[in-house]
């Protein structure tokens, strides 16, 4: 990184656990408390993927997190056409509430926290996880965990939404009306910069174009009746961890500073309010299926930037994604990595390490400078939606991944094992599993739930929820409780909410 600018900083002099928050949200941070190491789980059938949580809750991880198969977030049952080829590849097939009870079989709601990858079918899963809990005897007010939620920046980097962007954002702010009112303590959103990292971001473009969608997603709660303190604590953040270990420390440093100036400046929120928390997963994309054990380096030192830069929840990448599914085995050594950062470093015991570094302090204010720039040019411009339209934020990813690839090729950004050092060994065997077995036993399990179901009750609870969606201002959170727990499929709900809402044309 050029270090031109570098000058005496100007350094805050806030303390940990005080407004803005740049040395972190809690006065004492990880000695006080740990982040959740939440490792992020899917494989074919919701046996498998329970087997894993329940491996990965022996081994010592503190908080679930479900990736979920292409065909859910799309909102297309295992049996649909489109579903061909697909099902259980990306993480587990969910097509109903009794899919939702095998994957939480014998784990207790009450007492774990899940996190669910999610967005365009977000409502149907999270009315899932609420059933379930209701089916164990858990209450609403009793159920922990975070929802992605995070519809804007679908459209932006990763392409699995279903409708167009209003009746996506009308379902977004329902979810915070009915997660608010309910007291849950469930956090909402988790406003993802991380996919657009993924997708060839820079650390300012991803921290920049977050916000900008952050707070088109509090005004959308605004104008839905909501008070900005009352939701406002529960908005999460997720966030990529590169291997550039500085300039990652201090971006982290920058978004917590940033967010709560925002939050004061344009809704006048209180501190709690504009407090950013978030999660921090490592780089998918820095992983390389060249030399893939290199990978546990990249991941150790990623999830060191994520710990000092303060996050509250991490998830490590195992050295094989670039593969395949990781393994058991992967898995559990991605999870060893947080543990040997939480108690062999003895890191967590200071509760801000770099605050005061003349190179973190300098690099935090440029990277905050920068990003703000970024969100106030999308809020002259009208906002997220109307950049989104006009292509602003994915020409500019684009552009920036194109630069990033060219440096790669030219030899001007090094990646070890890949474009030096490489000492030409074959890549590592694939081995998968059989997923066409996988996707006939699910087709099966929906056509035994169907034959099987009150299919009076099903019509009827869908023709309610047709109706809240022709009538703007009408709950759906309720209606699609409550098909659920008819045993409607996630399926069948989407095509009640696309004959009404129509798809989005990209175009």
């Amino acid at each position: 990184m050029n270090q031109d600018w570098l000058e005496r900083p100007v350094t805050d002099q806030s303390a940990p656990g005080d407004p803005p928050f740049t040395r972190g949200i809690y006065p004492t941070m990880y000695r006080g408390k740990r982040w959740t190491m939440r490792q992020y789980a899917g494989f074919g059938t919701a046996e498998e993927t329970n087997a894993r949580f329940r491996h990965l809750l022996d081994a010592g991880q503190t908080g679930l997190s479900v990736a979920f198969d292409l065909p859910t977030q799309m909102g297309y049952d295992s049996d649909h056409r489109m579903a061909e080829g697909e099902v259980g590849r990306a993480g587990v097939a969910i097509d109903s509430v009794d899919d939702m009870e095998r994957l939480f079989h014998g784990i207790p709601l009450d007492k774990v926290s899940t996190s669910m990858t999610i967005n365009a079918t977000a409502a149907i899963l999270l009315a899932m996880y609420v059933a379930v809990g209701e089916e164990q005897g858990v209450p609403l007010i009793k159920l922990q965990g975070t929802l992605q939620n995070d519809i804007l920046k679908e459209y932006i980097a990763r392409g699995t939404y279903i409708y167009p962007p209003e009746p996506s954002l009308r379902l977004v702010a329902d979810i915070f009306r009915f997660t608010s009112r309910a007291k849950m303590s469930f956090n909402p959103i988790s406003i993802s910069g991380y996919h657009m990292r993924e997708a060839g971001a820079t650390a300012v473009q991803e921290l920049g174009f977050t916000f900008a969608n952050a707070l088109e997603y509090v005004r959308r709660a605004q104008t839905a009746g909501l008070r900005v303190d009352d939701f406002a604590p529960r908005l999460s953040f997720f966030f990529a961890a590169y291997t550039d270990l500085f300039e990652e420390i201090a971006k982290f440093r920058a978004a917590r500073r940033l967010w709560y100036r925002l939050m004061k400046e344009k809704f006048n929120a209180s501190d709690a309010a504009a407090r950013l928390r978030f999660h921090t997963q490592t780089g998918g994309a820095t992983l390389t299926a060249q030399q893939p054990l290199n990978n546990v380096v990249r991941v150790a030192i990623q999830a060191m930037a994520a710990v000092l830069g303060g996050t509250q929840s991490l998830h490590t990448n195992s050295y094989d994604e670039a593969l395949a599914l990781p393994t058991e085995r992967s898995a559990t050594l991605a999870l060893r990595t947080q543990q040997l950062l939480a108690h062999e470093t003895g890191v967590p015991d200071v509760v801000d390490p770099l605050g005061g570094s003349w190179y973190v302090e300098r690099l935090t204010e440029k990277i905050e400078a920068a990003a703000r720039q970024l969100v106030e040019e999308v809020e002259v411009g009208g906002g997220s939606v109307k950049a989104i339209e006009r292509g602003f934020f994915q020409e500019a990813i684009a552009h920036s991944a194109y630069e990033q690839q060219r440096d790669v090729e030219a030899g001007n950004q090094v990646v070890v094992g890949v474009n030096e050092y490489v000492t030409g060994e074959p890549l590592s065997p694939i081995s998968a599993p059989d997923y066409s077995k996988l996707a006939e036993a699910q087709r099966k399990r929906v056509a035994e739930l169907r034959g099987k179901r009150d299919g009076g009750r099903v019509k009827r609870t869908l023709g309610a929820l047709e109706a809240a969606a022709r009538e703007s201002a009408a709950p759906l959170m309720e209606p699609i409780l409550d098909a659920v727990r008819g045993r409607a499929t996630l399926g069948e709900i989407s095509d009640v909410l696309r004959s009404v809402w129509g798809m989005h044309d990209a175009k």
